[in-house]
């Protein structure tokens, strides 16, 4: 009896089962680029703030404070942008070619339209840091890699809208090569301009944004030239693509607004924690840096398989596929826990050697140390509740379920963000304190979204006809 009102309640669990090696091999073959993509994007982040540390510990904090903060500035627009994903592939898989270079289209006059608002978020946010009790010399720092990266803002949009198409197509190669060439081109760009090497002056922190707004600039040239390539104008009809379409912009938005209101406030609530937890002290910034260094390695290349999971759910929502949508899942799952156990146990296992990489060539680095070495510990813990998270975020974002998702991700994050305020500015609790509330909250969130996965709600007939209604 109890089986049989859970697979009553719970229509997925009749099929969790539902492996198949078909679609484990058509999701890893689209999710592996974007993996590599979003690793380059890592590593990109990585290097910057590793080449920081090689000037001082302020430099390093600095990049991850003023990196976080332009995030937190383009968030709202490239999450709205970024669900042109799941449009192209619901278009795609409802056999609808030509509305995909349409919904490109629309992303990019959105992206235009946003550029205003956009400024004027900007000088409010390079406020925050001075407001947030941090060192004097970190204020400077950070304003400075901040209001660089944001001249570069606008670029990243384009780049955004025109990657989420070719996810939406399954092209998801042509992602990875753009932005492993932008990668490419950063490294040695950053490394130049930063240390005054190869002619250039050394510039410290603003080398390091200028090498990343150029690179990024250079990524969008070559999606440019793959999205005009004639094999794709012709098949997606681009040319009678280029014309404002309120049938789809209003899908567009309709969808797309909770996902880009989802990660801004999301975002929001985590810059305002890294902000607090960096007024501790300039050693407690570093060694928030340290791991989020090593978190962005392993938690950016899961963003790949939620975009990967995106396409296809999409594509089966489009088609009105729901057992295929099963196959989709299970496999989300069996790379996502296979590749985070892995990394979890790495984490926990090497995290003084991990922790080691970022030590300066002078300067006392034992406080900084032991805090990191502490943080490795939880951020083994809870990489496995990020690689749910994404994957049961993929699932419901790619069958529209957005509004849902906003809601009680970002409910969540602000509880969080009100019990880490008691936390450090009230109670003063201390760093590590904190750092284990931050943890709760991504195993909180992780089983809200199987709860809501394992529900079916998301996936009722009436579900899917309100998703593709124009």
């Amino acid at each position: 009896m109890l089986a049989h009102f859970l697979v009553r309640r719970h229509p997925l669990m009749s099929n969790r089962w539902h492996f198949n090696s078909a679609t484990l091999r058509t999701l890893f073959g689209i999710a592996l680029p974007m993996v590599v993509s979003q690793g380059a994007f890592a590593v990109m982040t990585f290097t910057d703030r590793y080449f920081m540390s090689q000037i001082d510990p302020a430099h390093m904090a600095a990049a991850l404070g003023g990196g976080v903060a332009t995030f937190f500035t383009v968030c709202f627009f490239s999450g709205l942008l970024s669900y042109a994903n799941a449009l192209v592939a619901q278009y795609l898989g409802a056999g609808e070619l030509a509305k995909c270079s349409r919904v490109v289209t629309q992303g990019l006059l959105l992206a235009i339209a946003c550029q205003p608002l956009m400024m004027l978020i900007t000088l409010y946010v390079v406020r925050i840091f001075s407001a947030m009790d941090h060192d004097p010399q970190v204020v400077v720092l950070e304003s400075t890699y901040f209001q660089i990266l944001m001249v570069g803002a606008q670029i990243t949009l384009f780049k955004t809208c025109l990657a989420s198409y070719f996810a939406g197509i399954g092209r998801t190669r042509v992602v990875m090569v753009c932005d492993v060439a932008g990668l490419l081109l950063n490294v040695p760009l950053c490394w130049a301009m930063a240390f005054g090497r190869l002619g250039f002056p050394a510039m410290g922190i603003s080398g390091a944004a200028w090498s990343t707004v150029i690179s990024t600039l250079f990524s969008l040239a070559l999606f440019a030239v793959f999205y005009l390539a004639r094999h794709n104008r012709e098949k997606f009809q681009v040319a009678a693509s280029l014309r404002i379409d309120f049938a789809i912009l209003r899908r567009y938005l309709r969808l797309g607004l909770p996902s880009g209101l989802e990660l801004f406030l999301n975002v929001a609530a985590f810059n305002l924690f890294l902000l607090m937890f960096q007024s501790y002290g300039v050693a407690h910034g570093a060694a928030a840096a340290i791991v989020f260094n090593w978190d962005m390695l392993s938690f950016v290349p899961m963003i790949g398989l939620n975009i990967g999971l995106v396409s296809l759910i999409g594509r089966s929502v489009g088609g009105r596929n729901m057992e295929k949508a099963n196959e989709v899942i299970t496999a989300g799952f069996v790379i996502g826990i296979g590749y985070s156990s892995v990394l979890g146990l790495i984490y926990i296992l090497f995290r003084f050697p991990l922790v080691e990489v970022f030590a300066p060539p002078t300067g006392d680095f034992s406080e900084i140390r032991t805090l990191a070495t502490f943080m490795m510990v939880g951020l083994s813990c809870y990489t496995m509740a990020d690689a749910i998270i994404q994957v049961a975020g993929g699932v419901l974002r790619g069958a529209g379920d957005t509004r849902w998702v906003m809601l009680t991700s970002t409910a969540l994050h602000w509880v969080m963000l009100v019990i880490q305020y008691l936390v450090i500015r009230v109670w003063d609790f201390g760093p590590k304190a904190s750092w284990l509330v931050f943890c709760l909250l991504i195993v909180a969130i992780a089983v809200a979204f199987v709860l809501r996965l394992l529900s079916g709600r998301w996936r009722t007939a009436d579900a899917m006809h309100r998703v593709m209604a124009d």
